[in-house]
């Protein structure tokens, strides 16, 4: 199933390069501001253009971004075929210099623009088909966890949590004197000694190796080398969570593999290129949106009278407060109602309070909030710096109030209109898991990850999963 898949990404990918040189040459001719197009694209380019799609193919595939060892988690893949899309046309246009081939540089352009965004989404399609054939059973490796009982269960917690992930636990090995015939439901299958015979017996497909797993270095690569010829995923869990890929890098030194992890990202969450991003999309979405604000702005007047916009204190980057701005969806004096008559029917586990038949809800409230158009107005809150686009929630004061002292380290960054937990799940989320995936976001920063949230909300908004 997993060779299959990997077909279908780079026949995928490979029709999507096509359409795009077709397209680039198309705009390239057709463009009315570049003079003699016809004539040019006829000559230099389409003679070229068969071997730019292979080419280009071929650049994907020696730089590896087919390995299955990416797909359906994390952004590295996002990153490697973005990173050498743009090097390999940089290349192109370097090589037509060189050989002074007058190649048009406004069909490199137009094939810059869309072909990396097209291969972008087209990743992020054939990820979100996966994740559903996974979470069906489908496309799923047999799994064996490895290590002490506390470790093992650990990692069947994540497992059990994210099953798109792929990985389908038959059975698990414990390391310490645990008296058990099972864990988490999972069978216990043998001890180490017998894990070569197990993976044939049980047919597995991967291993994980978690804390415990072996009592010295050297016993792990002696395993390694009995696993070679059984053709079996090894993955290595460390003791270490949340902490993304392209903060860890590896260095050998005396045959010990040294893991290096790079200081948390939150201060570079707060670059200027961030917030040039932010600035630019939202003065395009407040553009393209503004009609369905005017929309929503009468409908929430005509409702019941009361004001359009519902504004309340938040607490924003290093504890400071600033006013937010929604599209108000609840009667006017939501707040009283709450204080004296909802408190004790909170839903939420944590610091949040959340209820999915909230009876202060206006009609053209819960539309809104169902599909967040309630929150666009905080657009404006972005444009006055006291937002990002993306970013942990915006709390209240008494929210922070409960805090515990790691978790006021959501705090170091702006809050956003989107952000990890609103893409996951969104209220349906426990509170334990919202914060970790907003200290996750926060430590882990990156451009190409803010871009993959922003769509990813797309997708989550026309849902509406959680939304309430």
């Amino acid at each position: 199933m997993r060779s299959r898949f990997r077909w279908v990404v780079l026949i995928v990918d490979t029709t999507l390069i096509t359409l795009a040189t077709i397209a680039a040459a198309g705009l390239r001719e057709w463009a009315p501001f570049m003079k003699d197009s016809g004539s040019e694209i006829s000559r230099l380019v389409v003679p070229l253009m068969p071997g730019i799609v292979v080419a280009w193919m071929a650049a994907l595939l020696l730089a590896d971004v087919y390995r299955q060892r990416h797909w359906g988690a994390g952004v590295e893949e996002y990153r490697e075929v973005i990173n050498t899309s743009v090097t390999y046309l940089m290349a192109v246009g370097l090589l037509a210099f060189l050989f002074n081939y007058p190649l048009s540089r406004g069909f490199l352009a137009f094939l810059l623009i869309i072909g990396v965004p097209l291969l972008f989404l087209g990743r992020i399609v054939a990820r979100r088909l996966l994740h559903a054939l996974r979470r069906r059973g489908q496309s799923v490796i047999r799994t064996m966890v490895v290590g002490n009982q506390d470790a093992v269960t650990d990692v069947l917690e994540v497992l059990r949590r994210e099953p798109w992930l792929g990985y389908s636990p038959i059975g698990i090995v414990i390391n310490d004197d645990a008296e058990l015939s099972e864990l988490e439901e999972i069978p216990i299958l043998g001890s180490a000694d017998s894990i070569t015979e197990l993976i044939t017996e049980h047919k597995i497909g991967a291993v994980i190796f978690s804390a415990g797993s072996v009592r010295r270095g050297n016993e792990f690569n002696a395993l390694a080398r009995k696993l070679e010829k059984q053709h079996v995923e090894m993955v290595v869990a460390p003791a270490m969570t949340d902490i993304a890929a392209q903060r860890i890098s590896v260095s050998p030194v005396a045959g010990i593999p040294l893991m290096h992890v790079e200081r948390p990202r939150a201060e570079k969450a707060l670059t200027t290129t961030k917030r040039s991003f932010d600035v630019a999309l939202t003065c395009l979405i407040l553009i393209v949106a503004s009609p369905l604000l005017l929309v929503t702005a009468l409908l929430v007047k005509l409702e019941d009278g009361g004001p359009v916009l519902f504004k309340q204190w938040r607490v924003g980057r290093g504890g400071k407060l600033f006013e937010l701005y929604k599209f108000r969806s609840m009667v006017v004096d939501a707040e009283r109602i709450r204080a004296e008559q909802l408190e004790d029917k909170n839903e939420s586990d944590g610091a949040l309070f959340k209820m999915k038949k909230d009876p202060r809800v206006t009609r053209i409230g819960g539309f809104i909030r169902r599909f967040s158009i309630d929150e666009l107005p905080q657009l404006f809150n972005v444009l006055k710096g006291e937002m990002s686009l993306i970013g942990p929630r915006p709390a209240l004061e008494d929210e922070v109030k409960q805090y515990k002292s790691h978790v006021r380290r959501r705090l170091d960054v702006r809050p956003g209109l989107t952000g990890l937990w609103q893409v996951s799940g969104r209220s349906d989320l426990s509170w334990d898991d919202a914060v970790r995936l907003d200290l996750y976001y926060v430590d882990n920063w990156s451009m190409v990850q803010d871009i993959s949230i922003l769509v990813r909300t797309v997708r989550a908004v026309l849902s509406s999963r959680g939304a309430y």
